[in-house]
């Protein structure tokens, strides 16, 4: 029995997937900035992440730790697949993705809403992948 969820995107969704696709790993895009200013315009004032870790963290402090990564970069080599792209209301979207980071391996869902100024990231949240299932994916 299979217990995966059919992640088909609305081929009318497929144009505004491929969009939000190139915006993803959040902050991870350099060609969509890389100050707190460039990360303070990507996010909506009330945005906030839930960590692989299960820990909640608000703007103020994701804003914080990507000053101090700006400060101290390492190599993070990553790899994305998976996507998935629904809309949840008018001009917001649920985008999910399998993000590799070396032998980590998340499962990442950024909720995006479309405004004005353009694409903003209300909330954002990566989850683990186990390894009985990390194995099952290689």
């Amino acid at each position: 029995m299979n217990h995966e969820p059919d992640l088909r995107t609305d081929p009318a969704l497929l144009s505004v997937q491929e969009e939000l696709r190139q915006r993803e790993p959040i902050f991870h895009r350099p060609e969509f900035g890389t100050t707190r200013t460039d990360h303070l315009a990507m996010t909506a004032e009330d945005f906030w992440e839930v960590g692989a870790s299960g820990n909640r963290y608000s703007r103020e402090h994701v804003l914080d730790v990507l000053d101090e990564r700006r400060r101290d970069p390492q190599p993070d080599p990553w790899e994305t697949s998976d996507f998935h792209c629904r809309q949840l209301a008018e001009a917001v979207y649920l985008l999910t993705y399998t993000l590799r980071q070396d032998a980590r391996v998340t499962r990442r869902a950024t909720i995006w809403r479309r405004d004005a100024g353009g694409w903003k990231i209300v909330f954002h949240q990566g989850t683990m992948v186990a390894d009985t299932q990390l194995r099952a994916c290689l």
